[in-house]
Order: structure tokens, then C-alpha cells, then sequence
């Protein structure tokens, strides 16, 4: 079932900042169920994000549901007007839900904090060892919500190539079998990816 979960996101559209903000508009200010329906969905990768570090529970999808409700309260309780990035705000709910969820199961020491700030580190180095101005910017915090957002920017399946194996830890082949493609096409989207996520650093760079 996880692997069906994992191709479901591969179709998933990223939305727009015009297309974000005209969704948020219906929602909040017309009730529109469509437009929440839509901003649910576009932020399901998320919620495979947050997961991803408990892929080999056997309750992994019970965690999808739990971060999914998370992600659901966050969509109602957002207020666009105050400025802050919806998916820094609902990172923190999906999150809680999560290990609210493994802790009641007797899971929540699986992979904790420390297993998570090891995959960030090794997504640092991975992402900035060709750059060494971006290196010592890395240490910065700005920098971490350029990348989160540089993630977003990614086409759907490096997005989830790197969230999933360059982030996450999982193995090329699991990747390749949960959305139906070679570990050779894998490592290539890993490398596209890493590419495009070093040149909007390196953009980034310039103008700071």
C-alpha cells in the first residue's frame, strides 16, 4: 500500500503562487470545499516527508493517515493574512501527529531527532560539497527555509526522489519499485534534482 501511496504522489500538481493564493481566497473567505480539497492534496508530499524516516514500520500507512489529519487541521486553522509560509505551519501539526501516533503504538524510538538531523546533514553535504560559499551560507538559518522552498520548486519525481532517498535514507531500489521505474532512472532524477537545487542556491547566493 505504500508503494501506491508513493506513484499517487507522483502525479501530484505543485500549485502556483497565483493559483496558492486564489485557492486560499475561496477557502477562507467563500468556504469553497473544492479549493480546500485541491491545497490538501498539493500538500500531501508533506506529509510522505515527515513519514518517510518510519518507511519500514508496518504501520507506516496508519502514520500517512495520522500525518494527513494533521495536515487537514492545519488547512483549517492557517490564516493566509499573517505572512508565514503555510507549509512551515503545517510541518509542525503533520510532525506532531505523527510521533503523537508511534508513541501510543510504542514506536516513537525508531527513528527519532538525531536519525532525522543525521539525513539533513548528509542532504547538506550532498547539496553543497560542489559549492563551498553555500557551504558556509548552510549554516545560516535563512538558508534552510531557501532550500525547503528550492525543494518545492522541484518537478514531482525529484522532489520525491530526493525527500525519499537523498533525505529520508530510503534504498534506490525500494524507490525504483514504488513508482515503477529503474534504480538507474532513480540516480538520474537524484542528479537532476541536486543539480537544479545547487543552481537556485547558488542564485540565491548572488543577491544575499
Amino acid at each position: 500500500m505504500f508503494s501506491e501511496y508513493v506513484k499517487k504522489l507522483a502525479d501530484v500538481q505543485k500549485l502556483t503562487p497565483t493559483e496558492e493564493r486564489e485557492l486560499w481566497c475561496a477557502y477562507k473567505k467563500r468556504g469553497d470545499e473544492a479549493a480546500r480539497q485541491r491545497i490538501i492534496e498539493s500538500y500531501q508530499p508533506l506529509v510522505f516527508r515527515e513519514v518517510m524516516p518510519y518507511r519500514a514500520l508496518s504501520s507506516v500507512m496508519d502514520a500517512v493517515q495520522e500525518g494527513t489529519i494533521g495536515l487537514i487541521e492545519a488547512v483549517e486553522r492557517y490564516d493566509p493574512g499573517r505572512g508565514v509560509a503555510f507549509s512551515l505551519y503545517a510541518v509542525h501539526r503533520i510532525r506532531g501527529r505523527i510521533r503523537d501516533f508511534l508513541r501510543h503504538e510504542g514506536q516513537a524510538d525508531l527513528p527519532c531527532l538525531e536519525a532525522e538531523m543525521g539525513a539533513v546533514e548528509t542532504a547538506k553535504e550532498l547539496l553543497v560539497d560542489a559549492c563551498p560559499s553555500v557551504a558556509e551560507l548552510a549554516e545560516q538559518h535563512a538558508l534552510v527555509g531557501v532550500l525547503g522552498a528550492a525543494m518545492e520548486r522541484l518537478p514531482a519525481r525529484e522532489r520525491l526522489v530526493l525527500e525519499g532517498v537523498t533525505i529520508g535514507g530510503a534504498r534506490a531500489q525500494t524507490m525504483a519499485a514504488s513508482l515503477g521505474v529503474t534504480p538507474a532512472q532513480i540516480y538520474r532524477l537524484q542528479q537532476n534534482g541536486i543539480r537544479r537545487i545547487r543552481g537556485m542556491l547558488s542564485r540565491f547566493m548572488q543577491h544575499w
